[in-house]
């Protein structure tokens, strides 16, 4: 068995080209598709006619907006911006009202729209209440404090308004980067295990299987090296793209980066069995070539890997994603590192996964030694 695990290792010492690309993939994948996964807020370019717009109370509400990143410059540099397509669009602030410059039709308009006329109202509404209470009162003080006592009542009111929306505020904002990273992670793992697994079958094809076993090493040695050390090369992809997005990227993966990859475990060992049960069923390499892609694409689209499982409504395609290991690892990687599950609450992902790699490394060993490859 050691002589087994020692001659797959030269080999892959020597020729690491699928591991290798394979893992770039994952990782660019994640990296392209996924972006930073932060939440992003929209440069909007605008330019006030009069200074004093930019001083005011609309100038202010415009800088504290969380949505959108309002940058002040020129006229001519707003033009600039709009028109060579770095900005959607652009603003210029006049006193009592305002112009949008288009560049590309966007629902951002419609928002951006939205924010300003908030702001102008506003200090329309400040002027309002400045203008009754100078025709109140002579005295200059008692405008001043009309105003002061708005502002205090508007930052402690009588009652208050609370929203909330499906996202909870402990879920990541970097929600998109984990699913991109863990989607293609799983999934392009399975190619790399599942082409680890096929000497086996050439083994076989080759009388290299009926040589060994007439020499004193053991049958289940045998499979117990391949499958070995198929698993120790697709969690060692897995564990150098959660490491390069850990110290490189800085995804923070919740705080428990080590729970993760001790999880990773029984998905890794789920996907040798499921390999060796494709091996089992295919009679040769051009057949292998062919139904592990199709297998590999079908349970990442059904899972949950290219998107939210959530937008699936087909009763038939979620039937069949509860058959499909990869679901559950989605479902153990965004419970620890999303969501913060503990342990109890992932206990059922992870049994379900031992279980698949129970029954599909039983089936794949019987179908192998009952037929004569």
């Amino acid at each position: 068995m050691i002589g087994i695990l020692l001659s797959k290792l030269k080999l892959f010492i020597r020729n690491p080209f699928v591991f290798s690309i394979f893992t770039v993939m994952s990782i660019g994948f994640a990296l392209i598709i996924g972006g930073s996964g932060g939440v992003t807020t929209i440069s909007v370019p605008v330019f006030a006619e009069d200074e004093g717009v930019s001083a005011s109370s609309i100038g202010e509400a415009l800088d504290e907006t969380d949505a959108f990143t309002f940058n002040w410059m020129t006229e001519d540099e707003l033009v600039e911006e709009v028109s060579n397509g770095r900005a959607e669009l652009g603003v210029i602030l006049q006193k009592n009202n305002f112009q949008i410059i288009v560049g590309v039709d966007s629902p951002n308009t419609d928002m951006v729209e939205q924010t300003i006329r908030g702001a102008y109202e506003k200090e329309q509404q400040q002027e309002q209440i400045l203008e009754a209470a100078d025709a109140l009162s002579s005295n200059e003080a008692d405008s001043e404090n009309a105003l002061e006592e708005l502002e205090s009542s508007m930052e402690s009111p009588v009652f208050s308004i609370q929203s909330s929306n499906f996202s909870s505020a402990e879920t990541p904002t970097n929600k998109n980067t984990f699913h991109r990273l863990f989607g293609f992670t799983l999934f392009f793992v399975i190619y790399t295990i599942g082409y680890n697994v096929l000497p086996i079958l050439t083994d076989k094809q080759d009388g290299i299987w009926d040589r060994m076993i007439l020499s004193s090493l053991r049958k289940w040695e045998m499979y117990a090296a391949n499958l070995v050390y198929s698993f120790f090369e697709g969690y060692l992809q897995v564990l150098i793209i959660f490491l390069i997005f850990r110290y490189w990227v800085g995804v923070e993966f919740n705080d428990r980066f080590a729970e993760t990859l001790l999880l990773l475990i029984p998905y890794v060992f789920a996907i040798v069995a499921l390999s060796i049960l494709i091996t089992a069923i295919v009679k040769n390499v051009q057949q292998l070539n062919a139904v592990l892609p199709i297998i590999a694409v079908s349970m990442a689209m059904i899972s949950g890997a290219f998107w939210p499982i959530e937008i699936v409504e087909s009763e038939f395609l979620l039937a069949l994603s509860k058959l499909n290991p990869l679901t559950y690892g989605m479902e153990v990687l965004n419970g620890i590192a999303v969501y913060g599950y503990s342990l109890e609450e992932l206990l059922y992902p992870i049994s379900i996964l031992l279980l698949m790699g129970v029954v599909f490394m039983g089936i794949g060993i019987h179908l192998m030694e009952r037929r004569h490859i």
